[in-house]
């Protein structure tokens, strides 16, 4: 594998069609496309402020690297990535891959970010800002993940979550085949118009969550206070912990709780309108 330390490339594809090469300590300046149409990369310490630097890379790794806010659509239609321990600052990262490991990564700028991406694995990934993370993304596995942007998971396919923490709005809609464990979401409109969904030992704040969801299951899971209208015109299974304020038109299933403020089943509930509710005796 050739080793080029220490230097600074800007221009047009200074490293167009290399192959087998690690960069150390090397600065990628202004201009566009430097790592393009690329196979076996090695960044190590590795700094990045010019447009689109990885497109079309097949395996590559990268670590200890910094992508600054000029580095925007740093790395599209490529795949078989491992990064870690890096930063990035641009926004629109990570769009039409597959196959990508990150772990020890943070990405202030989450706009338009991880955008029809297939298997992902992350440890410990924080996103701040930015819109609709994740979008028409599908077999993603995350623990530990932290999350400040709005709209996150939005049309994805078989997603796991381990340990996540995700303050947001109008998050995992129209999902399919999505398990939450061990975490918090606070925002509202959780999982609307999504198929087979499973959370389980998860705390929950915002108002109208889980409404128009088929097989919806909840185990051991909390609600903030504030929390009402939940489940309205979804099909659920819940085991709640603590107390709700107010359940609305539920369709069918089975809702138990340790106390609920209020339920509401009118008019407009819609068939089967089965849904079973009681509040836990044994506590």
């Amino acid at each position: 594998m050739e080793i080029i330390r220490n230097q600074h490339f800007e221009g047009e594809r200074p490293l167009f069609e290399t192959h087998n090469l690690r960069l150390e300590q090397v600065t990628i300046g202004d201009g566009e496309s430097a790592i393009k149409e690329c196979s076996n990369i090695e960044a190590e310490d590795c700094r990045f402020w010019g447009k689109y630097p990885f497109w079309h890379v097949h395996g590559f790794k990268i670590n200890r690297c910094q992508f600054d806010v000029g580095a925007r659509s740093a790395l599209w239609y490529s795949d078989h990535m491992d990064m870690r321990n890096t930063r990035i600052d641009g926004p629109k990262m990570f769009r039409e891959m597959s196959d990508l490991y990150l772990e020890n990564v943070i990405i202030n700028d989450a706009d338009e970010t991880f955008w029809r991406c297939r298997n992902i694995r992350a440890k410990n990934l924080r996103l701040h800002e930015g819109t609709y993370p994740f979008m028409f993304s599908e077999d993603i596995e995350i623990d530990g993940l932290r999350v400040d942007s709005k709209y996150v998971f939005q049309y994805c396919k078989n997603v796991t979550l381990r340990d996540a923490h995700i303050v947001t709005k109008d998050s995992f809609w129209e999902c399919e085949n999505i398990t939450i464990i061990d975490s918090e979401i606070d925002g509202e409109y959780i999982a609307w118009h999504s198929k087979n969904v499973r959370l389980v030992n998860c705390h929950f704040s915002g108002e109208q969550l889980f409404c128009y969801a088929d097989n919806l299951v909840l185990e051991n899971c909390s609600f903030d206070a504030q929390c009402d209208r939940v489940f309205e015109y979804s099909n659920v299974q819940a085991d709640i912990r603590g107390h709700i304020e107010n359940i609305k038109n539920p369709t069918s299933g089975h809702i138990v709780a340790d106390s609920i403020g209020s339920i509401t089943i009118d008019q407009n509930v819609k068939q089967p309108a089965n849904c079973v509710i009681e509040v836990r005796t044994e506590q």
